[in-house]
């Protein structure tokens, strides 16, 4: 768990560095930089790869978190009567089972969204400055948060994401034996600076296209748009 748990912080940084692109503000520049960004992590050979491992990591260590509360649980079925939960053990520690069903769930809900719609659904398309066409993930993305209940579910979920990372990020290091004496005010800093600026980095993107993107309807208006964006016709038999 503590090596899938690094590896998946990993790769939110990662996809943050990807969507942080969503914060450019003209349209047509940022559906640029996004979707040639999405077509590098759709087709290179290098990265789909990463993304197979990161597809197990995210199903082993949501498996592997459930056992090991089903086993904390079975181990010690009642509670001591006069136990003080604030000093035996931080929130987090305590419902790391209940966050990360939370996460889980989120990751779910988002793929939907997103992965499953760009992989198998006929979307409008972006032709690129290297002449290249492909799905217009830019205008799928500002269309999902220029819907309020949406946006303010990705925000929300942000908070047991955050929860789930303060907790994760420090166990991670010592379960696998990391942390020396010298280093465990560090690792504890560290972790608390990441488990704030990740979240609060993905809650703002969806915050900012809502209240200061045009909707995408408005977006494909635009003559610098149409330009470059193909709407795909759906010919009914």
């Amino acid at each position: 768990m503590a090596l899938t748990g690094l590896f998946l912080c990993t790769f939110l940084v990662g996809h943050l560095a990807g969507n942080l692109q969503l914060l450019i503000s003209d349209p047509t520049h940022a559906a640029e930089s996004f979707n040639a960004y999405a077509q590098f992590m759709t087709t290179n050979p290098l990265v789909k790869v990463l993304s197979y491992v990161t597809y197990f990591s995210i199903l082993f260590h949501a498996i592997d978190g459930i056992m090991l509360v089903m086993a904390n649980r079975a181990a010690r079925p009642q509670r001591y009567a006069h136990e003080k939960a604030s000093t035996s053990s931080v929130w987090a520690s305590r419902n790391m089972g209940i966050l990360g069903t939370a996460m889980l769930a989120f990751i779910i809900i988002h793929m939907s969204d997103f992965w499953f719609e760009m992989h198998f659904e006929m979307k409008p398309t972006f032709k690129l400055d290297n002449g290249d066409e492909v799905k217009d993930l830019y205008l799928e993305v500002v269309e999902a948060f220029h819907s309020f209940p949406y946006m303010l579910l990705y925000v929300l979920c942000m908070i047991p994401i955050g929860f789930h990372l303060y907790h994760g990020f420090q166990s991670a290091f010592r379960t696998l034996g990391l942390v020396h004496e010298n280093l465990t005010l560090l690792v504890k800093r560290v972790g608390v600076i990441f488990s704030i600026v990740v979240p609060m980095a993905f809650a703002i993107i969806p915050l900012y296209v809502y209240h200061f993107i045009p909707s995408a309807e408005e977006i494909q208006k635009s003559e610098s748009y149409k330009a470059k964006s193909t709407l795909i016709e759906v010919e009914n038999d």
